[in-house]
């Protein structure tokens, strides 16, 4: 009680796979609804750079005094100078001067405001 095996001719499963179905392809699609200004850390900016404050990531309570002391979304903010080691930095702030430590600067975040400077490095 044998049984037969049948002689048929096996295909391939990839045969009909050849180089120009293997070839990798890609899209790339881009927003082009981007914002103009990527929000930043304060500590990103340098010395004499304008942002405006987007958002203060602080507890309530660190968040109230920045508050009273004029750092409200949307208020201009400008880098100042810093001490030699960076830590603290001081902005100005709807005309005052307010020196911030880097862990509350790093949790203020901010828009560059665009400046109307021409590129120097280019000439028409």
């Amino acid at each position: 009680m044998g049984s037969k095996k049948s002689k048929k001719a096996r295909t391939a499963l990839d045969k009909d796979l050849r180089p120009e179905h293997t070839e990798i392809k890609m899209q790339l699609s881009v927003n082009c609804d981007l914002p103009e200004t990527l929000p930043v850390s304060l500590m990103d900016l340098q010395r004499g750079d304008a942002a405006i404050l987007d958002g203060i990531d602080l507890p309530i309570d660190d968040a109230r005094r920045l508050m009273e002391l004029g750092f409200l979304p949307g208020t201009q903010i400008t880098a100042g100078r810093s001490a030699p080691g960076g830590d603290p930095q001081v902005f100005q702030v709807d005309g005052s001067e307010i020196a911030l430590r880097r862990e509350t600067a790093k949790r203020l975040t901010v828009r560059r405001k665009k400046t109307g400077k021409l590129d120097r490095t280019s000439r028409a």
